[in-house]
């Protein structure tokens, strides 16, 4: 398997990713801004197959919006790269500072949905497919200062506009939302994959969105980010991902994806490219990196640091693949009874007369014995370990 990525690995990047300046909220920039042209060549040269941003990375505050445009629209059809997703800042300027969705401020939340709709515009004319809504802002530090209830009315209103705009259009978009438990907010609303699938749950045209998750955000939770892709997956509501790094609980770092939880970064690979252990789909949608390249690299390193969140995946995607053809894992996975799962616990056509009928399930069961047997997962963990490490 070749290490050098290509288009057909559906790798893509934000403008903001190797656009970040480094500034942090102890320092200033220690590098200089990348001129979104530049970034589309240099991502076409390092073998990626698309870009994406907010509309604050394209369109500059003073810019001119046409030419800024005309630019980017032209190294695009030099380069062959594609914009599967866009997005819009609704978090940066103080006008958002209570949100945009959810701002007490009722003339805010007006201003956010125009803001959106001139960039579902630019979406569409790109040829953008989804569409992510990340409300950093949307949420509170004190639970005095904000009706969550009314908060999540407000929100549901927000996309449920914003989807009639689109599909009064005929853009063909999907909005895709992106939980996150904290910061820059104190909390958050739609903190997790569940929260958002909840909420998915109510709107109007449910149908049209769904979840993009990020491994930071989720881990960020203490919660464990391929479970989280698995119940997105089984309810056909994976329409994006982000993919970084992150050390657990404590702030977003950001970092290459895989210079973090390397074993769940192996898992979810696996996961992505070859479906479930028990023969649940794979994600056939852009690998999508949102990291930020560290703050001590000059523009030598960001380059390179793109260009490591591609190997590091197709690194994982070449372990994942031995993994699932090692003989001794497969039968460990059968020893395991991994694939059993699989089985409807119900008989075909059986109902629950007949299971309370069935003396085996319950009378005749020998529950102790069979709470004896060992279930060898220790083995099939250990045997991931080494496919993760290249021993194997």
């Amino acid at each position: 398997m070749s290490l050098q990525p290509s288009p057909e690995d559906r790798f893509t990047f934000g403008l903001w990713t190797v656009g970040w300046q480094a500034r942090d909220p102890f320092g200033d920039a220690t590098r200089p801004p990348v001129d979104p042209v530049e970034t589309v060549h240099r991502l076409a040269e390092l073998g990626a197959y698309g870009v994406t941003f907010h509309d604050d990375d394209l369109l500059a505050v003073g810019s001119d919006r046409d030419e800024q445009v005309r630019r980017f629209r032209t190294a695009l059809d030099e380069t062959g790269l594609a914009v599967p997703m866009v997005t819009t800042n609704l978090f940066t300027h103080p006008v958002f500072k209570d949100g945009g969705f959810t701002s007490n401020d009722r003339s805010v939340r007006r201003y956010a949905l125009r803001k959106v709709m001139r960039n579902l515009d630019l979406a569409a004319e790109l040829g953008a497919s989804t569409y992510v809504f990340w409300g950093g802002r949307e949420g509170s530090e004190t639970d005095a200062a904000k009706d969550v209830r009314s908060a999540l009315d407000r929100y549901r209103e927000g996309l449920d506009t914003l989807a009639e705009y689109v599909l009064d259009r005929g853009y063909g978009l999907r909005f895709a939302l992106e939980p996150k438990p904290n910061e820059p907010r104190g909390d958050i609303l739609l903190p997790t994959i569940g929260h958002a699938l909840a909420f998915i749950s109510t709107l109007e045209h449910a149908d049209m969105v769904g979840v993009n998750p990020e491994v930071g955000h989720e881990q960020m939770a203490g919660l464990n980010f391929v479970h989280g892709i698995s119940q997105a997956l089984w309810q056909g509501k994976l329409f994006h991902i982000d993919l970084n790094g992150q050390h657990g609980p404590k702030y977003d770092q950001d970092l290459v994806f895989g210079h973090g939880d390397l074993l769940s970064a192996f898992f979810l690979v696996d996961l992505l490219e070859n479906g479930g252990p028990g023969g649940s789909p794979a994600y056939d949608g852009p690998r999508h990196f949102d990291y930020k390249p560290l703050r001590t690299e000059d523009m030598t390193g960001v380059w390179s640091s793109a260009a490591d969140n591609m190997r590091t995946y197709l690194l994982l995607k070449e372990r994942a693949r031995a993994f699932r053809a090692d003989p001794e894992v497969q039968q460990a996975l059968v020893d395991s009874r991994v694939g059993e799962l699989a089985t409807p616990t119900l008989g075909d056509g059986e109902t629950f007369a007949d299971l309370l009928a069935d003396p085996s399930a319950f009378e005749d069961f020998d529950a102790d014995a069979v709470g004896a047997r060992g279930l060898g997962f220790g083995r099939l963990d250990q045997l991931a370990v080494e496919h993760a490490l290249g021993a194997r």
